[in-house]
């Protein structure tokens, strides 16, 4: 399970480009395309190195209008569909 510690980086194994603030990403392994929305493509983009999911949220957080625990839902819901179609690694980390 993903959780607020948890470090994402995307695989290097997929091609993205930004498309008119939204992004589109080509998973080299499967041969599918996805498409993120301008919310999607800002954490696609942070997680282009490794990043804490708690960064992550954080970062959106100051990006949009968005309550907290809403953006939290959001934010590991969308890491588990990328994890759960191969496009990111997730390392579990404990808490400091």
């Amino acid at each position: 399970m993903i959780s607020d510690n948890s470090l994402i980086v995307a695989k290097k194994e997929q091609v993205s480009s930004a498309l008119a603030g939204e992004a589109v990403i080509l998973n080299l392994e499967s041969g599918v395309y996805y498409g993120l929305n301008p919310v999607g493509a800002s954490i696609w983009n942070l997680i282009q190195k490794s990043t804490s999911v708690r960064e992550i949220r954080d970062a959106i957080l100051e990006e949009y209008n968005v309550d907290f625990d809403q953006c939290d839902r959001d934010v590991k819901a969308l890491l588990e569909q990328l994890q759960d179609q191969g496009m990111i690694e997730v390392q579990h980390e404990t808490a400091a």
